[in-house]
């Protein structure tokens, strides 16, 4: 975890990061930019109400404290970030999400532009319905992550007041609110039928392969079919980083009788999991959780289903996977397994090993392989 200090603004800020590299810090020059435009145009005098959207580790929610702000996040990494960086005895709400999103009007809006243009889209027309029409947005990104058409998005959905000079390969934007909202845009929702079945799965903008089924989830999903079918009713199954939630609805598509949690750090994830399930098979015995990993007091399963993923941010590598098999070797019912799928080049083979006794490997093809995992092992590093 890397811990070091802000200095923006005649703020001092030390923050920390929460997993990735530890050569990483907790913030970027757009939070910098962010922090410095934001405390130049407004005061906690004049009491404006505050929206921060998607801030990554803190240093926005921290940082604009003095307002009081409401942060916004489809993460729930933030969350966590936030209970690891606030200082000892002040007190920060805890940020909101997609599930229970907060209610304008807001007088500012201070947030991180996304790196997907679908999700960018899907937060200006959201934020367009709770800024106030004499309000301010104010955005950033490091420019290199920007969307290639994030320019006509932002002509298209917003009036833009003032590009801000780039300064250290960062860019800040400040726009008043436009006039397209969430209602009727046709991307809000884009999906696939569930093979070998007739129901579709959904899912929101910031949900990993919402529009086509990808190719490890394919390699993995029949032997999760199989697996579910010898499973005996009430099993608990968890479908982890679950993503629109195909995995576990095709456990249920062949054993209807399984208890199946759907588990995401993104809460769009989640919301689009929790639809497709209410519209699929309405009667299950279902839950959902907006969770970093598995929560502690989560209990343990029968059966764990697990597409990891590989990037974070900027941040690539197999350390979100590590952290997610930990996890799953603890919470494993005696007996139980899991079944994953993960790129052949990230050698999940061997670090799979040192959390569980029992890894073979099931399936493959060029670009990834199926292990299963079973059997808790005593190595916890």
């Amino acid at each position: 975890m890397t811990s070091d200090v802000l200095e923006v603004s005649g703020l001092s800020l030390p923050l920390k990061r929460p997993g990735g590299s530890r050569s990483l810090r907790a913030w970027d020059a757009a939070d910098e930019q962010l922090l410095e435009q934001t405390l130049a145009r407004f005061s906690p005098d004049s009491r404006p109400r505050m929206l921060i959207v998607d801030d990554q580790f803190g240093a926005l929610t921290l940082g604009l404290a003095q307002f009081a702000p409401v942060s916004f996040a489809d993460s729930s990494s933030l969350s966590y970030a936030l209970a690891v960086n606030t200082p000892a005895g002040e007190n920060i709400e805890t940020p909101s999400s997609w599930l229970a999103p907060p209610e304008g009007p807001f007088d500012v809006v201070v947030m991180r532009i996304p790196r997907q243009v679908d999700y960018l889209s899907c937060l200006l027309r959201w934020v367009n319905t709770v800024l106030d029409s004499d309000g301010t947005l104010i955005v950033g990104g490091m420019i290199k992550h920007l969307p290639d058409s994030s320019s006509a998005v932002f002509a298209d959905l917003v009036h833009t007041r003032e590009v801000c000079p780039a300064r250290k390969k960062a860019r800040v934007i400040v726009a008043a609110a436009g006039e397209q909202t969430l209602r009727n845009w046709d991307d809000l929702w884009k999906g696939y039928l569930l093979p070998n079945s007739e129901h579709k799965v959904s899912a929101m903008p910031n949900v990993f392969a919402r529009e086509k089924l990808d190719i490890g989830t394919r390699l993995l999903l029949p032997l999760v079919a199989r697996e579910a079918v010898g499973l005996p009713p009430g099993s608990r199954v968890l479908d982890l980083a679950c993503g629109n939630g195909v995995l576990g609805l095709t456990a249920l598509a062949e054993n209807p009788g399984l208890a199946v949690t759907f588990s995401d750090v993104s809460s769009q994830a989640v919301v689009s999991a929790r639809d497709n399930t209410a519209q699929a098979f309405p009667d299950a015995d279902v839950a959902f959780l907006h969770s970093d990993g598995i929560p502690e007091d989560a209990g343990h399963f029968k059966l764990v289903i697990l597409n990891p993923p590989f990037h974070e941010g900027g941040v690539v590598g197999d350390h979100i996977a590590l952290r997610l098999f930990r996890q799953v070797a603890r919470h494993l019912e005696p007996g139980g397994r899991m079944l994953m799928v993960g790129n052949r080049h990230l050698g999940y083979h061997r670090s799979l090993r040192r959390f569980f006794s029992r890894v073979r490997q099931l399936e493959a093809d060029p670009r990834f392989v199926v292990f299963e995992a079973s059997d808790q092992g005593v190595g916890r590093s």
